[in-house]
């Protein structure tokens, strides 16, 4: 009976001592986590670029737009105030918002604008992410200036899942016009016709050293020899997949989206708009100076793009020499794009996991592509005096003007969207053929959701097709991150094409570019409630309509439920 009792006490002791270090690291990380309060004031600022100057939409005067740093676990408080002369909204590109969807930020989807004047507060908590993301505004074509980085560093005590580099840079890619981007956008909705494209692109806003009157600011980092260094490279670019290389340098990919990968070196990253990548370079060449340069990636046979390049300086202390330019890819250099995409795999480790649904409960198929739409008695700016317009399963998405669909769903408003969109494409056709015939080309103009119950399985099939002209398309979904568990070129097969889905280690993203002419297969678990946009990110698509929204169900209780909106959620 005694040595019962001594194995009791044992157990009795080993159990607590466990449920201590249990109770004391979620203290710890409770503790760590902070409320972090940041302001954003929206306003007109007249700057200077390409030889001229002239006034575009800031947040607190900065182009780009502060960089917020943050730590997993932390609470970001961002109190909105909106002094400029347009409505706009701000979304927080990544950010899961668990039951926070009142804070996602794309206008009329998760809230009604910021009216001139007003202001609005959202407030979130940073759960289970790290690493590199961005903020942008996300009402007309706003984000064309009002952008800026979002670094998430890890909790206190952890370690990122590779070697601690010597310092860091963000690189923010991005697109210049030399006219108000809102301006044109809104004369290319009137016509009918495509926006001009931009004039320049540029890296943490500035052109750099091959446009006129730009060299003096080329952005510039600074490297020791033998450091390393970890860029934070972000496409915040409005239109265009870019290219980004530095000259003599090879880089080794480490994330993606804020989510680790199996570490891998290449020469050149190819970005969509949207998405972010983290990479490791180290200063081992002649001590010099060396171009980071970014250009399109254009896809699209026949469609307009900007051909010019930007640059920035990687600049080893003590050099002063011409800087050495890389060998970028060409513009339609479609295999290296492939490339990239499919050397990236998910970390897969202890400590980075993954979880991807070996089966799935709904399985969806959405065509994705772009179209036209007559203009009855009048001639608009399109081909053959058309109107252009993009869609998904021909659907083209209108956005409502009386409610946000969130809160048309939480109150139970009619009226403001239906809950048909389809599942599969209306009309099954060859997707992706030389020629596809005209009677397709048209879509209808809607305003339609697909609901999801809570922790519903979901794999979409998202297919590019060809009509008019078949392109890459960076699309994005709010409120999660998905695995891309296949991609390919031509039309879907569902019968041979999910043989050789990666289901171990597949890359999981919050962007996916589904490639030209192609397709890619994306798998979640809808447990995060709310209203969730699924768009294109290449911004003049989204004008079109490529969009659709995904309302997903509250689950059983409160902790799998959408929180109630906040009190000053700016109103239609």
């Amino acid at each position: 009976m005694e040595v019962f009792n001594q194995r009791v006490s044992a157990h009795s002791f080993a159990a607590r001592f466990v449920l201590m270090v249990v109770c004391l690291t979620l203290f710890t990380a409770m503790a760590s986590a902070k409320i972090r309060t940041k302001t954003f004031t929206i306003q007109s600022t007249s700057v200077k670029r390409l030889c001229g100057t002239q006034n575009i939409i800031t947040v607190n005067g900065q182009f780009p737009g502060p960089t917020l740093h943050v730590r997993n676990g932390d609470t970001l408080i961002v109190n909105v105030y909106n002094n400029a002369q347009y409505n706009a909204t701000i979304h927080w590109h990544g950010i899961r918002q668990f039951r926070t969807g009142w804070s996602d930020g794309p206008e009329f989807i998760t809230q009604c604008p910021i009216r001139p004047g007003g202001s609005y507060t959202y407030k979130f908590t940073i759960t289970d992410q790290e690493g590199t993301l961005w903020w942008h505004a996300h009402s007309s074509w706003l984000r064309a200036t009002v952008y800026g980085a979002l670094i998430i560093s890890p909790r206190v005590g952890a370690t990122f899942p590779y070697t601690k580099p010597q310092g860091q840079a963000t690189i923010l890619l991005g697109e210049w016009w030399n006219g108000n981007p809102i301006d044109i956008v809104n004369q290319a909705t009137r016509t009918g016709a495509a926006p001009k494209v931009s004039d320049a692109f540029t890296i943490n806003g500035q052109p750099g050293d091959l446009y006129q009157c730009s060299s003096s600011d080329t952005f510039r980092v600074p490297v020791k020899a033998g450091e390393s260094k970890l860029l934070r490279v972000i496409n915040a670019g409005l239109n265009t997949d870019l290219f980004f290389s530095v000259g003599g340098h090879t880089m080794t990919v480490v994330a993606v989206d804020a989510l680790y990968t199996k570490p891998f070196q290449t020469n050149s990253l190819m970005l969509g708009p949207g998405q972010t990548t983290d990479v490791l370079i180290t200063a081992d060449q002649t001590t010099g100076r060396y171009y980071m340069a970014a250009r399109a990636y254009s896809s699209g046979q026949g469609v307009p793009f900007d051909n010019t390049t930007t640059v920035a300086i990687l600049e080893y202390k003590g050099s002063s020499n011409s800087p050495t330019m890389p060998n970028l890819p060409f513009y339609n250099d479609t295999q290296t794009a492939t490339n990239f995409a499919n050397a990236l795999k998910s970390l897969a480790s202890k400590d980075h996991p993954v979880f991807v649904p070996q089966s799935v409960d709904t399985n969806l198929f959405y065509t994705i592509g772009l179209g036209l739409i007559n203009c009855p008695g009048q001639s608009c700016g399109g081909p053959n005096g058309s109107r252009f317009a993009a869609s998904m399963n021909n659907v083209s998405f209108v956005l409502p003007t009386t409610s946000s669909v969130l809160q048309a769903h939480h109150f139970g408003m009619k009226g403001v969207f239906s809950r048909d969109f389809p599942d599969n494409p209306q009309v099954q056709f060859d997707y992706t053929a030389q020629s596809v015939s005209r009677s397709l080309w048209s879509p209808v103009k809607a305003t339609r959701a697909k609901v999801l119950n809570y922790n519903t399985k979901v794999q979409v099939i998202l297919q590019g097709t060809n009509i008019f002209a078949g392109e890459s398309h960076p699309i994005h979904l709010h409120g999660y991150d998905f695995y891309i568990v296949g991609s390919g070129f031509g039309n879907y097969n569902s019968q041979t094409d999910p043989q050789n889905f990666n289901l171990v280690d597949p890359p999981m993203r919050n962007t996916v570019n589904v490639p030209v002419n192609g397709w890619a297969a994306i798998r979640f678990v809808a447990d995060n409630p709310g209203a969730w946009l699924l768009h294109c990110h290449l911004d003049v698509h989204i004008t079109w309509g490529l969009a659709m929204v995904f309302v997903v169900n509250n689950g059983a209780n409160s902790l799998q439920s959408l929180e109630s909106p906040p009190v000053d959620l700016p109103q239609c």
